[in-house]
């Protein structure tokens, strides 16, 4: 292990003890205590800042930023996701329209050209905390009183259940990694062209009717992918045993 590894895993193990928003002592002190050159010590905290294990703050210091909130690869809507981690789900609506959409959407809602659909964009927040922007798409013919307000701070699917009596019975989702642009990094409160997680999901009804498709873009340094995993094959105890990755 090199010297520069070495002090990155020291930081690491600094940092399980901190709360999130905890300063890291200065640059100079930290490089004493460590004992190793502050270039050496910059490189490691550059690490962690790609990583979302801290932030800096230009003129402040570097921060600890607490662990990623994590999401297993479920149906689950993201109040659910907050609420299982005993944090406050919230969301701000940004913009809603009403119109037609293009071909790509379309195609994802099963609507003809002339027909209209519900257009949401909103800052999902935990503990008041911007995590994701999510696009949401609706068929209008669905929710044809659907409005803004409706949507601060309530879960769409709450809301398909309750005035509906929909409940989604099945999603597609897929998962890759982007970078914010500067429209984003604003909403996000993340400097622009930061690492992000974007999802694009489409979910069905128990009827097999699109009810949604929505596009979120999720801040790399406070989300990450849990997944459990079973060895095929195993018979007996060995059958239980499970193994976990996480993705970030």
């Amino acid at each position: 292990m090199t010297k520069y590894h070495a002090v990155r895993d020291q930081l690491l193990d600094r940092l399980e003890e901190m709360a999130s928003g905890e300063q890291l002592p200065p640059e100079r002190d930290l490089a004493a205590e460590l004992g190793v050159s502050r270039m050496t010590l910059r490189r490691a905290i550059d690490e962690l800042v790609a990583r979302g294990a801290v932030r800096r703050r230009h003129g402040s210091g570097v921060f600890a930023l607490g662990p990623k909130l994590d999401q297993a690869l479920m149906a689950s809507s993201f109040s659910e996701d907050m609420r299982a981690r005993g944090l406050r789900p919230g969301a701000r609506t940004l913009s809603f329209d009403v119109g037609p959409v293009g071909a790509r959407i379309r195609s994802r809602l099963k609507l003809e050209e002339q027909d209209d659909a519900a257009q949401v964009t909103r800052l999902r927040l935990a503990d008041d905390e911007p995590i994701a922007l999510e696009e949401l798409h609706v068929p209008r013919a669905l929710v044809p009183d659907l409005a803004a307000a409706d949507l601060e701070d309530h879960s769409f699917y709450d809301l398909l259940r309750e005035r509906c009596g929909i409940v989604v019975a099945r999603s597609v989702q897929t998962i890759e990694p982007t970078v914010v642009d500067a429209q984003e990094a604003g909403d996000l409160d993340v400097p622009v062209h930061s690492p992000a997680l974007l999802f694009e999901r489409t979910s069905w009804s128990a009827d097999d009717e699109p009810v949604e498709f929505v596009r979120s873009v999720y801040r790399g340094d406070r989300y990450k992918i849990r997944t459990e995993l079973t060895a095929p094959g195993r018979e007996g105890s060995e059958r239980e045993t499970a193994g976990t990755g996480e993705a970030s």
